[in-house]
């Protein structure tokens, strides 16, 4: 049981479960569930109460039962009490003051991140305004590589995301060039494919293998199926560059996705076999978003913010190249508006940050939801502020296949001429050997006989 005072009036939370649920900003996804607070001053309450809740407390009681959920034993029997000694004394408000505090430096969060679980992340976020999670956010440094070096200070990467309704390979061809030639990239050229033909996704591996080949691009590329898929695929002897699968924070919602670790598990070393990465060898590619469990009916009672955290121990465990939140894909049922969606954006790159992942967002929304684009344009702007590793590129923002609104190739040249942002080094130093770039990273104007836009033409002929 915990309680606080607010006003005269005590209020009382039965576990900590229901505890971290109240303290949670107001989203409608909770509402949904009948797990949000009833009144702001119930939500104030609740955070007063958990602030002086100790950090062991954690440890001790779990918010999805260990016999029953494989992700909380992967949490538990991970955890690196060595890590987590220099913080293992602190409450969850005395955490968030120590994040903020000058001894919080990028050297120490990267030393007590694997020391952090999900429900402290968690936890420590519901205790903070926007500013603080985009302060502490910006001190996190993770680095990672498989032909490029993605998440170096000072710089933002790009998927370039050149998806088509019908799969058409010169569709694709076409977007994916124009990305390259507005710098998008470095992070990944990832296609959601509409169709899981296995014949189908293997010609678009080749396509996207024989482009980055031909010309040589510092970059991976990525056709977004189901794991299984990708496996078969790389039993086939497609090359296969990065992995992908979308996770959850509870087995049970994994399991509405066809997943379980011991699945990543096989793929993670199958690609690691096919030794495709020439700087290293972060295989995996994640994607998760806010609503995942509570829309399988797989949460536990636990809100939807916890749930993403802990979606972050399952990427942890396999070192990705790549992990962002799809924050405003999944619906208004989810997260209503742009002050729902532009929150938990910041609350998922800080706890993903602080958990020592690569996170990066696709600043997103449906087109039902009380949302537009200039909700994007704020949330991007703090998102970079606070150090995104990458964002999405897509022709115009508007996904023709999917059906939802991003961020497209003119929002990164914004973004990276507003905070002074470069793309990855070796993708950088490409950009210019092809004169789509001069020596400042300004773009050039591209000539009708550029070798990109000549080999499309072939490829179309």
């Amino acid at each position: 049981m915990y309680q606080a005072t607010l006003s005269r009036r005590s209020y009382r939370f039965r576990d900590l479960r229901q505890l971290l649920a109240k303290a949670s900003p107001a989203r409608s996804g909770d509402y949904l569930a009948e797990l949000a607070a009833d009144s702001a001053e119930e939500r104030m309450a609740a955070r007063i109460a958990l602030a002086d809740v100790p950090l062991k407390t954690f440890l001790q009681q779990l918010l999805v039962p260990y016999e029953q959920d494989e992700v909380t034993r992967l949490i538990v029997d991970s955890h690196d009490a060595l890590a987590f000694a220099p913080i293992s004394h602190l409450t969850v408000g005395d955490f968030r003051d120590w994040l903020l505090s000058e001894q919080a430096d990028s050297a120490m969060l990267a030393r007590v991140a694997a020391g952090i679980t999900p429900e402290m992340a968690a936890a420590v976020s519901k205790l903070m305004r926007n500013q603080d999670l985009i302060l502490v956010a910006k001190k996190c440094r993770v680095i990672t590589r498989f032909r490029n070096t993605l998440g170096l200070p000072g710089r933002l990467s790009v998927r370039l995301q050149p998806n088509h309704p019908t799969d058409s390979l010169q569709g694709i061809a076409a977007s994916m060039l124009d990305g390259l030639l507005y710098g998008s990239g470095d992070a990944v050229v990832g296609i959601n494919p509409a169709s899981d033909s296995l014949p189908l996704l293997e010609k678009l591996n080749y396509m996207l293998d024989d482009v980055i080949q031909r010309f040589a691009i510092p970059t991976q590329s990525c056709v977004l199926t189901h794991v299984t898929n990708t496996l078969r695929l790389m039993e086939r002897g497609t090359p296969v560059d990065l992995v992908f699968q979308s996770i959850a924070g509870t087995e049970a919602a994994n399991q509405g996705f066809g997943i379980n670790l011991a699945l990543l598990a096989e793929a993670q070393q199958a690609a690691l076999s096919l030794n495709r990465g020439t700087l290293g060898n972060n295989v995996m590619y994640f994607e998760t978003g806010q609503g995942s469990c509570l829309s399988s009916n797989a949460h536990h009672g636990v809100d939807q913010q916890t749930c993403e955290a802990r979606a972050y121990a399952v990427a942890r465990h396999f070192s990705p190249l790549l992990i962002n939140t799809v924050v405003g894909f999944i619906g208004p049922e989810y997260l209503y508006d742009g002050k729902q969606i532009i929150r938990a954006g910041l609350e998922d790159h800080f706890c993903g940050k602080l958990l020592g992942l690569p996170l990066g967002c696709d600043v997103c929304y449906t087109n039902h939801a009380e949302a537009d684009q200039d909700d994007m344009d704020t949330l991007l702007t703090l998102l970079a502020t606070a150090g995104l590793t990458f964002l999405i590129g897509v022709p115009g923002a508007d996904d023709i296949m999917l059906n939802y609104q991003s961020t497209s190739f003119h929002d990164a040249l914004y973004i990276r001429e507003l905070l002074g942002l470069k793309h990855a080094p070796e993708f950088a130093d490409w950009l210019t050997k092809m004169q789509i770039t001069d020596e400042r990273g300004q773009l050039r104007d591209t000539a009708a006989n550029h070798p990109l836009l000549l080999a499309l033409q072939g490829e179309n002929r």
